[in-house]
């Protein structure tokens, strides 16, 4: 089993969703949760994808997070230790002790990080949810959510950049909304909002164009290969002209459309119009045409082919957490992502309400089962922990 992947060795939950406290030690390559729904499956995931800077996998708000109901403290912690190939790292998260219950902190190694791009230098986790099946049936938002993830594994900055973006963004459309007519603020902040975007947008673009390269090369076979495309004027600029040039062009769209972005409340032209297409490589078929179990299958491949590009370039693998990765997948499928799991550096949480889902992995993951807050071996199990 290949040994270049971070690897969860110790979880510690206070307060966190439905668990008052747990101390949790996974053992295996592949670890199945199973259990009824409710049972805290999905906030085990979630507490370990929030070991990453960002809202995690649900993308709930930090004062949702906290356990609730009698003997509940209003704060939360999630506390880790993870082995990497450069040596074991501590990371924690949650809210701090005197307040505020709406924010988050983190240390690491028992400090506090200069930035949250620290945490993400020596941390990565990539996820696929039950939500994401829609993902090619709503709006682009959440395709961009998805995309800017895949980035962020790779290039910890990312989030810093997207984040000033919105910010110039947001200032603009107050000013805009309020009718001010100050164009030296309003040139200074379509200035920022230009050199930010365009930041965005080359890390967006050459991580499709690293990721598109491993997929075609056959990094999620036996899954199909997808083929994925930026759809974004900004990117387009950038193919053809210098980062400079496409800074220059986008202030000028911004200035022109003053009065256009006033009436409608909100910016027609930056990074945050930007849309991912993702098709069959083989086919040609776009994802929004396809079956469920055929979206189902290209953004397992996706995923899958990011782990192996992220283990490739950053020297380690991610945490790969798959909520329900069975559903809408048939016998064959599910038997092909069990064998990509077991070959991929990557350690793997995968949970199911049906615990059969997992009987093709069993001697070969650690199998447990979730019950109102409580993990068990699972008595069926020839993997389970003696």
């Amino acid at each position: 089993m290949p040994a270049a992947g971070l690897r969860l060795v110790r979880l510690t939950l206070t307060g966190f969703r439905n668990y008052a406290a747990l101390t949790w030690r996974p053992t295996g390559h592949i670890v199945t949760l199973s259990g009824p729904n409710g049972s805290g499956k999905t906030n085990l995931l979630e507490a370990i994808s929030l070991l990453v800077p960002g809202r995690g996998l649900r993308g709930a708000r930090v004062a949702d997070l906290a356990r609730r109901g009698e003997g509940a403290a209003g704060g939360f912690a999630i506390a880790a230790r993870l082995a990497t190939p450069a040596g074991d790292i501590d990371v924690g998260t949650g809210t701090p002790p005197e307040g505020p219950a709406d924010r988050r902190v983190f240390r690491l190694d028992g400090a506090t990080p200069r930035s949250q791009a620290e945490v993400a230098a020596r941390v990565a986790a990539v996820w696929l949810t039950p939500q994401m099946d829609r993902l090619f049936l709503e709006g682009a938002a959440g395709r961009r959510r998805f995309l800017d993830r895949l980035v962020f594994a790779l290039e910890p900055g990312h989030a810093r950049e997207v984040a000033a973006h919105d910010t110039a963004m947001a200032g603009r459309n107050r000013l805009l909304g309020a009718g001010s007519a100050d164009t030296a603020w309003l040139a200074g902040l379509e200035d920022a909002m230009a050199r930010h975007a365009v930041a965005v947008t080359a890390a967006r673009a050459a991580l499709v164009e690293r990721l598109n390269v491993a997929l075609a090369a056959g990094a999620a076979a036996p899954f199909p290969a997808a083929r994925i495309t930026l759809r974004c004027p900004i990117a387009e600029r950038l193919a053809a002209a210098p980062a400079l040039a496409a800074e220059e062009w986008l202030r000028g769209e911004l200035a022109a459309g003053r009065a256009r972005d006033a009436a409608a409340g909100a910016a027609m032209s930056g990074a945050h119009r930007a849309d991912m297409v993702l098709s069959d490589a083989l086919t040609g078929l776009p994802a929004d045409q396809a079956s469920t179990g055929q979206q189902k299958a290209l953004l397992i491949g996706v995923v899958l082919g990011h782990a192996a590009l992220l283990a490739e370039a950053r020297g380690f693998a991610p945490l790969l957490l798959l909520d329900e990765p069975a559903v809408h997948l048939d016998s064959d499928r599910r038997a092909a992502l069990f064998a990509a799991l077991l070959r991929l550096p990557a350690q793997s949480f995968l949970t199911s309400a049906d615990r059969d889902v997992f009987r093709p992995l069993r001697g070969q993951a650690e199998a447990l089962r979730v019950a109102d807050g409580r993990l068990l071996p699972d008595a069926d199990s020839d993997a389970m922990d003696a």
